[in-house]
């Protein structure tokens, strides 16, 4: 296929339009977190269970991104987004019928899957459209859809509230897949890999990089996604918020991310990718440990800076995947680490954030977190293949 040569025109507008797609289909996997203190209440459900619902939900994720890093390639990258997105707007439009808390695990596992399916196929798709020197700005821009929707997602969320229930949320949600379901298979090309997956996977697995880069990114999931699903909790249950406020202060403390990851973006074709991940991680860490020990009053504020730092860490870190390995191993190594990482990161740690809730605090448990985070950082300086 012929590649976009220059940045503009029909390869930003194909951009932006991947830049939408995954921009919706991650502001309804963290969709839960804005509502989580209305499902509490209606299903009488603990915190412990409560959050449960993000472990069921990257394990979904995590399984989704393996099997698409393994298959993917093979079946084509635009089949598989399109099965993504088909799945998620069925999914969407079921939802609204569940009546037994349970059944929301189930809910999200497959939720959890289909929304897996699109980042190992989306990243080699835009390292094909786009040339090299492009990588850096086209991966940064399209992973503002992340950012965007970790900050518009509570306001979408109080908005949608004000003329649905909770349940009929989902249902604009499956009604916004539908469209970007008909747009994407009239608009994108298909590129496949042919090469023999074992063979690939047998290489992969022996790259250390890897594991370090797997270990580094549950830590910035766990900081991300993790501090992200429980705050309304948090705020709302042991600091004694309202639920309004604590979807606005969620909000605001995201609103200068999505800059920050397109600076990134911009600025790792310029610096050291690795002092740059480093940077990123310990500041993180710290202002994660700050959060845990300081003042109530300064919660919204420490919470801003705290995702300030954190969000710049993975357009980097997907520009480090994409340097570290060959076109061939590319998407199967984006799936590995993103189902490690987010399985664990962002269904894991909030789990054992809302136990710690239950159990003492859920500051002890961000604390924890923190400190882990600013000892993990160091990991960066042992990745080889990129400067």
């Amino acid at each position: 296929m012929a590649r976009f040569e220059e940045f503009k025109g029909r390869a930003l507008h194909f951009l932006f339009f991947l830049l939408f797609i995954w921009f919706i289909n991650f502001s309804v996997r963290i969709m839960f977190s804005p509502i989580l203190p209305l499902l509490e209440d209606e299903f009488m459900v603990n915190h412990t269970r409560a959050s449960a619902i993000f472990t069921f939900m990257s394990a979904g994720y995590g399984t989704s991104v393996l099997l698409a890093g393994l298959f993917s390639g093979r079946i084509g990258y635009k089949k598989a987004i399109v099965i993504c997105l088909g799945s998620l707007c069925f999914l969407n439009f079921l939802l609204p019928f569940v009546r037994n808390f349970s059944l929301l695990y189930l809910f999200a596992l497959v939720l959890g899957f289909s929304h897996g399916l699109y980042v190992p196929s989306v990243m080699p798709l835009i390292t094909e459209y786009y040339t090299e020197k492009n990588w850096g700005k086209a991966i940064a821009i399209h992973d503002t859809g992340a950012s965007t929707a970790i900050f518009l997602t509570p306001l979408v969320a109080l908005g949608l509230l004000q003329f649905f229930p909770w349940r009929g949320i989902f249902v604009v949600y499956g009604s916004i897949f539908a469209i970007c379901l008909v747009v994407f298979i009239l608009t994108a090309t298909e590129v496949k890999m042919v090469n023999p997956t074992r063979a690939v996977f047998r290489d992969i697995v022996a790259i250390r990089s890897l594991w370090f880069m797997i270990i580094l990114w549950i830590f910035g999931a766990g900081s991300n996604i993790g501090i992200y699903a429980i705050t309304p909790l948090y705020l709302t249950k042991e600091l004694g918020l309202s639920i309004d406020y604590a979807n606005a202060i969620l909000s605001i403390s995201r609103l200068a991310s999505i800059g920050v990851a397109v600076v990134c973006g911009f600025l790792v074709d310029r610096f050291s990718l690795k002092r740059m991940m480093f940077f990123m991680l310990l500041i993180t860490g710290v202002f994660t440990v700050l959060m845990g020990l300081s003042p109530v009053k300064y919660t919204g504020t420490l919470l801003f800076f705290q995702a300030f730092f954190v969000t710049g860490f993975f357009p980097v870190g997907l520009v480090g995947i994409a340097r570290t390995f060959s076109r061939e191993m590319r998407g199967l190594a984006t799936g590995m680490i993103l189902a490690a990482s987010f399985f664990t990161g962002g269904g894991v740690v909030p789990w054992l954030l809302g136990v710690s809730g239950d159990l003492y605090s859920f500051r002890l448990g961000i604390v924890i977190l923190g400190v882990l985070t600013v000892l993990t950082s160091s990991l960066v300086f042992r990745l080889k293949g990129i400067k």
